[in-house]
């Protein structure tokens, strides 16, 4: 067993303490990025640019929690997205796919509005659906997703997946997503990169 499985044993038998006022859980590292971490993911280049001129804001941050790994295990993450724009595309996850593509997701919204961008890997057919407080987003294998905040307040968000999903960034970096998440006269809209 790994030490943050036996540190969470001794802790309510497994039990975390989810903040959701901070999109935390207590005692964890999470992972944080940047504005700058966020390179190529913004379809206006020439805004995001802009935007890095005027600081360097934290945008999203994820702790993950795997208490143990192999088959029929489960890890999950807690993620909190910050409201924010660049140009009118709004702030988001680099999103990825699951390294084992058979892998699906559950998200769960705990607190603000947002959206799920979701793109067929092999069609390349792409939707949104809502992500907020009290709703669950279901992700297929062989889905590309990345979360969007479209609301003027933290998204805060439960991913739970297969222990042996795996994350596979490098695919996102190299192709991107084909549709962007935007504002068009105050209604949230999907539309071609």
């Amino acid at each position: 067993m790994n030490d943050r499985f036996l540190k969470d044993l001794k802790s309510k038998d497994g039990a975390v303490n989810l903040n959701l006022s901070q999109g935390t859980i207590p005692g964890h590292p999470r992972t944080e990025r940047y504005l700058s971490d966020l390179y190529g993911a913004f379809r206006d280049a020439q805004s995001y640019e802009l935007a890095l001129t005027l600081g360097n804001p934290l945008v999203y941050a994820v702790t993950p929690i795997e208490p143990a790994s192999g088959d029929g295990q489960m890890h999950y993450g807690l993620g909190v997205l910050h409201p924010g724009k660049i140009g009118d595309e709004f702030y988001l996850t680099k999103g990825h796919l699951h390294a084992r593509r058979s892998a699906a997701e559950v998200y769960v919204g705990l607190r603000g509005t947002g959206q799920m961008l979701l793109e067929d890997e092999s069609s390349g057919e792409s939707r949104m659906v809502a992500l907020q407080e009290n709703s669950v987003v279901y992700v297929p294998s062989h889905t590309a997703h990345r979360t969007v905040n479209t609301g003027a307040e933290p998204l805060v968000y439960l991913g739970i997946y297969p222990s042996n999903a795996g994350h596979d960034y490098a695919a996102i970096a190299a192709k991107n997503f084909r549709m962007v998440i935007v504002e068009r006269a105050g209604v949230v809209v999907l539309e071609p990169r």
